[in-house]
């Protein structure tokens, strides 16, 4: 075995005892918690939608204990300037992402999620966001995103990529920041070529924290 393979192995195996750990964390939640660090939250996030004018903004519907609140596309959408659109994802086979236009309505769909009931868009209309709102279990320093291991966010970024081989899109392109909660904006957290950066984070005691200028690719 390398030792490239074998530094790798570490690194996931890492990577899969912090994830473990924060989860742990979030279960140990109580309602209570939960529905306070939700409303600081979205607070914080609207109050960045209102300093920025997104026309069009790209989120995520929260389930269990994920940051933000089952309500959060509705304040987001609430919170649209005229004319302005709220993109949320549609789980695909593959666990990529597909887009549709929030209009208000919310369907369940498998492994527990809400789904926007819109025409679907497609993976790429990513790029039409001005502002893309990530889940994420940790965000790193340097702005390395940690998500819960399905990938789904990793490959839906990589839509913001000028092309499939590393290319980074212009800084015109989408601002992309992570919702946590409270102790999971962290030092560092292993990284693999997959794994995809954010411009900024965002928790319910420090609010909004900016990180370097990612480009997409660790």
């Amino acid at each position: 075995m390398s030792d490239l393979t074998g530094d790798a192995e570490k690194s996931l195996q890492i990577k899969i005892a912090l994830r473990a750990q924060l989860l742990t964390v979030r279960r140990s939640l109580s309602d209570k918690a939960l529905a306070a660090a939700a409303a600081k939250l979205q607070d914080q996030t609207l109050a960045l939608v209102r300093a920025e004018h997104p026309i069009t903004i790209a989120a995520y519907v929260p389930i269990g204990s994920e940051p933000g609140g089952l309500d959060l596309p509705y304040r987001l959408a609430g919170a649209l300037p005229a004319g302005g659109r709220l993109l949320l994802p549609v789980l695909l086979p593959d666990n990529d992402l597909d887009w549709a236009e929030f209009t208000g309505d919310l369907a369940p769909a498998a492994r527990g999620l809400r789904e926007p009931t819109g025409p679907r868009l497609g993976p790429a209309a990513l790029r039409a966001a001005d502002l893309v709102l990530v889940p994420a279990l940790a965000v790193a320093l340097d702005g390395t995103r940690m998500g819960r291991g399905g990938g789904s966010y990793d490959r839906a970024l990589s839509h913001l990529d000028a092309s499939h081989h590393g290319v980074a899109m212009p800084r015109s392109g989408p601002r992309i920041v992570a919702l946590l909660h409270d102790g999971e904006d962290v030092d560092t957290v292993p990284a693999e070529p997959h794994d995809r950066r954010v411009h900024a984070v965002i928790t319910p005691t420090g609010g909004l924290s900016v990180r370097p200028a990612p480009n997409h690719r660790v």
